[in-house]
């Protein structure tokens, strides 16, 4: 059994024990829908993650004022989703809903005002606004460069968000300077199978591929591969992408 089986069984038994136990509305049952949803949305079942976090909502919603962090928390967990699912004007909603909670209950520096900013980012980067994606992700790795670590894996993700706005804009040697940061960071850091690792491989590749280094491409596109094979469910979307790439890229060979 891989481990997201074994995560999601052991939230659904947690789930079924608090039902028993619990009125219909206790936050204790929002957070198992939120983890629920969140082992779903890391294995690419996207409805599925979706339904869990409106549950998780629901009950918050109706359990919490209008400007609590958990409810923000949900409108994040959304945004994610639907960022997944590609349904960017969804996405961008809910992830302006968090923003505004934080921007009104946090300090300044907060990091999770930088997630909010990274999210908002990234779905910007999809729908092509990139001066707007870039703004937003410049803000998400201020508040991080104060905060934290020089080698923390936020920082990483700051830098690989930064790189896929450049690479978007055909600006390929700015996106690669970015992208390599962030995997020098998340070599030091994280586990050798750790599906951001694979996200980074996957990332320097295309910039290559755009440059038309097709070996140096193909290089990093098996890294990934490699990574998500053993990290992921076999049915992952990420690993139909990758594979994709991999033979796209043996034609141009």
């Amino acid at each position: 059994m891989g481990e997201y089986s074994k995560a999601l069984l052991s939230h659904e038994k947690a789930l079924e024990i608090k039902q028993k136990a619990l009125p219909t509305n206790h936050p204790h049952l929002a957070t198992s829908y939120n983890n629920i949803g969140s082992v779903y949305n890391n294995m690419g079942e996207y409805t599925k993650a979706l339904s869990s976090h409106e549950k998780a909502l629901e009950i918050k919603q109706k359990t919490l004022p209008s400007n609590h962090a958990d409810l923000a928390t949900s409108y994040g967990n959304i945004g994610l989703v639907y960022g997944h699912m590609r349904e960017y004007t969804k996405a961008l909603s809910f992830h302006e809903k968090t923003l505004e909670i934080f921007e009104k209950t946090l300090p300044t520096n907060h990091p999770l005002l930088a997630t909010s900013y990274n999210n908002i980012g990234n779905v910007y980067n999809n729908t092509g606004e990139y001066s707007k994606a870039l703004s937003s992700h410049e803000k998400a790795l201020e508040i991080h460069q104060k905060t934290l670590p020089s080698n923390h894996p936020s920082l990483a993700t700051s830098y690989n968000n930064i790189g896929s706005v450049y690479d978007h804009m055909g600006e390929y040697s700015k996106a690669l300077s970015y992208y390599e940061k962030a995997l020098e960071i998340r070599q030091k850091t994280l586990p050798s199978n750790h599906p951001d690792l694979a996200t980074s491989y996957n990332n320097i590749g295309w910039v290559y591929k755009n440059m038309r280094e097709y070996l140096k491409a193909l290089s990093y596109f098996e890294r990934a591969l490699g990574i998500r094979q053993r990290a992921l469910p076999p049915t992952h979307p990420d690993i139909k992408s990758v594979k994709e790439s991999i033979e796209i890229l043996r034609k141009e060979l």
